[in-house]
């Protein structure tokens, strides 16, 4: 698999995203239903923003390991949140996820009125192998 990165500026490398990403001879490709706080026994987080962003980031994690891919992988995240300021006070936890990794994926971060019962943020990514 060849993947490269495509940033007609060079603005959007301070917050750890690329304006697109061409993916050329892959094997396979998992589309991820999006990932939140909600536990191994289906019960959704009641907790704060950012204990929900950490859970919801191990879910996906464990998600895309679990499928046999790998994180530095994602060419697409999505993440969905209720709450734009509380959203961005807890922002740093997916960016240092995003460095741990050296992913290089095409983002949309969009607030959203609500999410399933209590959860408050959601990760829905596209990853290649």
């Amino acid at each position: 698999m060849e993947k490269n990165a495509i940033n007609p500026w060079n603005w959007q490398d301070q917050r750890n995203y690329v304006q697109a990403v061409e993916v050329k001879n892959v094997s396979g490709t998992l589309y991820c239903s999006g990932q939140t706080a909600i536990d191994e026994n289906g019960i959704s987080s009641k907790a704060d923003m950012g204990t929900q962003l950490q859970l919801a980031i191990q879910n996906l994690e464990h998600l895309i390991d679990t499928s046999g891919y790998e994180c530095k992988n994602i060419v697409r995240l999505n993440v969905y949140h209720t709450d734009t300021t509380a959203f961005f006070e807890h922002f740093h936890f997916l960016q240092e996820w995003v460095v741990k990794h050296g992913i290089k994926q095409a983002t949309t971060v969009m607030e959203v009125k609500t999410l399933f019962e209590t959860l408050t943020v959601e990760l829905e990514a596209t990853v290649v192998k």
